[in-house]
């Protein structure tokens, strides 16, 4: 294995995804809910170990094959976020009770979160963007070495989302604020609102 390239991947992987966005802040919600954090950093790390391995192997192919692909995934993606943005503004405009970091208050199901979670990932085009065709991009620099790029890319990602996760239960003492538990669901909102609109305009 090079390092060197494979430090350039994992800076390049860290450097794409620290940035806040959708996946991010569902992950430091569910760290800061301490619900399903392990699953749900599972998800979004494989999920982008696939995509990266996707981009560094094949995006070009990908491309000329599918044509038709981005512009579903651009206003399949925009509807969800859309969606997701409202349930948590009306979270955040919920009771006090409900909004309360209690354990004794009845989990979020398993399933539901993964599919909330993976839809968040996969129904993003900005995503794709990142892994499969910046990644992808740069990974054509290292002919021969592109195994190396890609492991440390994915680790990165590894890493980060594990972090985030776990990490963010050091935040929870704050959180038992009802008040801190509304602003971080209508930032939330904004959030996907903000790259909904942006996937649907173009910029």
């Amino acid at each position: 294995m090079d390092m060197m390239v494979f430090f350039t991947g994992l800076t390049m992987g860290l450097s794409l995804i620290v940035a806040i966005g959708a996946q991010n802040a569902f992950v430091l919600r569910q760290g800061l809910r301490g619900e399903h954090v392990l699953a749900v950093c599972l998800a979004c790390a494989v999920s982008d170990a696939i995509l990266i391995t996707v981009g560094v192997t094949s995006f070009q192919t990908i491309t000329k094959w599918l044509p038709w692909l981005e512009p579903v995934m651009r206003f399949g993606g925009a509807t969800f976020l859309f969606w997701y943005g409202a349930k948590s503004l009306l979270s955040a405009l919920r009771s006090n009770a409900a909004l309360a970091a209690d354990t004794s208050r009845e989990m979020t199901d398993l399933f539901r979160t993964l599919v909330a979670c993976l839809a968040i990932t996969w129904l993003n085009p900005h995503v794709y963007l990142d892994t499969v065709v910046l990644l992808g991009t740069i990974s054509t620099q290292f002919a021969g070495n592109r195994a190396s790029f890609a492991v440390g890319a994915i680790l990165g990602s590894f890493a980060f989302f594990f972090a985030l996760g776990y990490g963010a239960a050091r935040l929870r003492p704050l959180f038992e604020r009802p008040l801190a538990w509304r602003v971080l669901e209508t930032l939330i909102a904004c959030v996907m609102w903000a790259i909904a609109l942006r996937l649907l305009t173009g910029t």
